[in-house]
């Protein structure tokens, strides 16, 4: 009991954690584009102040809307807070023994759910294509990122991913396995796809061609707004804190000392930075993807993890 306390204690500071740094992400991300695109831009802090400015704001809704878009965004947020408290941040102690892996997929499949019912739920236009176009993109990521993770899964013998993370920290360079590298290219890809990024979605456009994840969001409006949003920005550092711990998880605590979780608070900081100029890299040397040819780059992503999971086997 003890020991669950203590497991209960560190999830929930994980996942404060995780929802502090998100808007921060954000900002990183829209700096370094800004920088790269020769723009001044707007400063790291400023996803706060729109969130604040957001709260402040009343909001309107369609006369169609029922209680399912009213509730879409607090579900959202609770099925990727849940999901967070599985996935470790800067030490292993989480809530592992509540779900594995695939509890964690779901989980935020769930979020997806909800999202695209509430697009469906005003009878708009757009929130029907967005809806569309989301759910065709997510029946080959979620194959392509249960196959990521299982790859993990295999190596290390267990499919808790805090189990994952302490293993592999623990056992040094004994794990390294090539698959370890093909599917943390694929769930990368995922990462992508999962979060409405460059190449399958422009997350800073309005136009009706191209939007996918705005499409979803786009009847909402004040504190709703807000808390998809803020959904939407954790669902991304949540990502980010599995491609960094679950694949490379070098760094985090895995004993409850001061010093080895200030190492794994800054290992962390450092990872999810590197993985957040990565993605501000690709979002300014490339263009949106067109729509029809998404699958054929989603395919290879499915493709490496499946060689992921193969290479387990033949190697």
């Amino acid at each position: 009991m003890n020991d669950l306390f203590v497991d209960l204690v560190f999830s929930l500071v994980q996942v404060a954690a995780m929802m502090a740094m998100a808007p921060l992400v954000i900002g990183i991300i829209r700096k370094v584009k800004a920088y790269l695109q020769r723009r001044k831009g707007a400063g790291v802090l400023q996803p706060y102040n729109d969130l604040a400015k957001l709260f402040r704001k009343g909001s309107t809704e369609s006369s169609d809307a029922s209680w399912v878009f009213r509730s879409a965004p607090y579900i959202c947020l609770g099925a990727v807070m849940v999901a967070a408290l599985m996935v470790p941040l800067f030490v292993t102690r989480t809530l592992g023994i509540v779900g594995d892996l695939i509890v964690v997929v779901y989980l935020l499949a769930l979020m997806r759910f909800f999202m695209t019912l509430a697009a469906l739920d005003t009878g708009s236009a757009f929130g029907g294509m967005g809806s569309s176009r989301e759910l065709m993109i997510s029946a080959i990521v979620e194959p392509t990122m249960l196959l990521a993770i299982f790859t993990m899964a295999l190596i290390t013998g267990t499919t808790i991913l805090s189990d994952i993370a302490f293993d592999l920290a623990s056992t040094g360079l004994d794990l390294i396995h090539p698959g370890l590298f093909l599917a943390a290219a694929a769930f990368f890809f995922c990462l992508l796809a999962e979060n409405a990024r460059v190449p399958f979605d422009n997350p800073s456009t309005h136009l009706e061609l191209t939007m996918v994840h705005e499409a979803m969001v786009l009847e909402y409006s004040g504190k709703p707004l807000a808390v998809m949003e803020m959904a939407s920005w954790m669902k991304l550092v949540v990502f980010a804190t599995l491609l960094a711990n679950v694949f490379f998880p070098w760094g985090i605590a895995t004993e409850l000392t001061a010093p080895a979780i200030l190492v794994g608070v800054i290992a962390i900081l450092v990872k999810v930075s590197i993985i957040a100029l990565a993605i501000a890299i690709i979002e300014s040397s490339m263009s949106k993807m067109r729509l029809f040819r998404l699958p054929n780059l989603l395919t290879v992503a499915f493709t490496l993890a499946l060689l992921g999971v193969l290479s387990y086997y033949i190697l």
